[in-house]
């Protein structure tokens, strides 16, 4: 196989990149396309604020003149994150290995001798970590592949460093009067009160998780604050989707102590744009929106400050999910995303709401 390695560069090598994965999965009935214009904007130095202390670059790898093949490295020096991401390779050795050296010897060229894959150029909640376990209905920004993957990986020498799973939990399964009461007595016995998101009152929203984030994650590794215009960046991204009673705030008086954000499972309505969100695909995306009955909404993060974690605060913003679902005669489930194995605290939550776990990631690390 005679291959060769070709920069991101015009329009078509960026058209390449995308198709790539389109044409490498066309028969496999789970896969839904990332958007296009998502990726973009991670690769976009004005659109991604990692960018002001970091870098990114990107490769295709033809065999031919078939695209067989691709990969993106990027590192940020603020948060010491050195990553390799958005590989997809047809199931080849020799293909993988030439993927892999080219990311790994840009990375080293920057003075990095250990990366991380398959990450992400920002946030650990999106398109992090390689699919072991699960390997169907991948969800919204979720990285999905193929079983051989693992074995590229492992072959090349990455070693596991976290496994992140997500899990599933239905209305009938959670024990609701056990619930109802706990969390009855709370909001008797205190000052605790939960809220639901009002797109009217964004800004007072956004100041709130601001103020929660940065207390809840402030001990985590590789921690970065978040600020007030990136939330409203991020607010202002979801709102055409945001479903105001599944973004509930919970406070103490007036006091901002927690969070737990929900948005419907968009790639339910996603799997019908193939991975375009043109103005075509924009209005196929409104009709859908309009039409199809989704049955399931996906946690997308949780947050309560470090005062108020043994508090029953989880608890309380359950129930109003709980209640939420039970009362909508779509929703089926709820999926629970992303908790790593150095998370025991929301691994018991989830095992006390009966959550069955659905998928499985692996991030990997090499050191060279």
């Amino acid at each position: 196989m005679q291959l060769r390695v070709i920069d991101i560069i015009s329009r078509k090598d960026i058209k390449a990149f995308h198709q790539f994965a389109r044409d490498l999965y066309k028969d496999d009935v789970h896969f839904i396309s990332h958007i296009d214009q998502d990726i973009e904007a991670i690769f976009n130095p004005k659109l991604n604020k990692a960018f002001e202390n970091g870098g990114a670059k990107r490769w295709i790898v033809y065999s031919g003149q078939t695209v067989v093949g691709k990969v993106a490295a990027f590192y940020r020096k603020d948060a010491q994150q050195v990553g390799i991401g958005f590989f997809d390779s047809v199931d080849n050795p020799e293909v993988a290995k030439l993927l892999f050296d080219t990311a790994t010897k840009w990375l080293n060229n920057k003075g990095y001798n250990r990366v991380e894959a398959p990450v992400n150029f920002g946030e650990r909640d999106k398109y992090w970590g390689l699919l072991v376990e699960g390997f169907k209905n991948p969800s919204y920004q979720e990285n999905y592949n193929f079983p051989y993957y693992q074995k590229l990986y492992e072959n090349y020498g990455f070693t596991r460093s976290i496994e992140q799973t997500t899990s599933e939990a239905r209305p009938e399964s959670i024990d609701y009067d056990k619930y109802k009461r706990f969390s009855d007595r709370l909001v008797e016995r205190s000052d605790l009160r939960a809220e639901h998101f009002k797109i009217k009152e964004m800004g007072r929203f956004v100041k709130d998780f601001t103020s929660i984030y940065n207390q809840a994650w402030s001990a985590h590794k590789d921690f970065m604050p978040m600020t007030e215009a990136r939330v409203s960046d991020l607010f202002a991204e979801m709102k055409p989707i945001i479903r105001e009673d599944l973004l509930w705030f919970m406070y103490d008086g007036d006091r901002p102590v927690g969070f737990y954000l929900s948005l419907i499972d968009l790639n339910q309505l996603f799997r019908y744009m193939d991975g375009n969100m043109n103005w075509f695909g924009k209005l196929k995306f409104y009709y859908r929106y309009k039409t199809v009955k989704v049955d399931k909404i996906r946690g997308i993060i949780f947050g309560v400050i470090p005062e108020f974690q043994n508090k029953g605060v989880y608890s309380i913003m359950i129930m109003k999910m709980y209640e939420v679902m039970r009362a909508d005669p779509y929703i089926q489930s709820t999926e629970l995303s992303w908790i790593g194995d150095f998370n025991p605290k929301m691994h018991a939550l989830f095992d006390s709401l009966k959550a069955e776990t659905v998928k499985v990631h692996f991030t990997y690390l090499k050191v060279y």
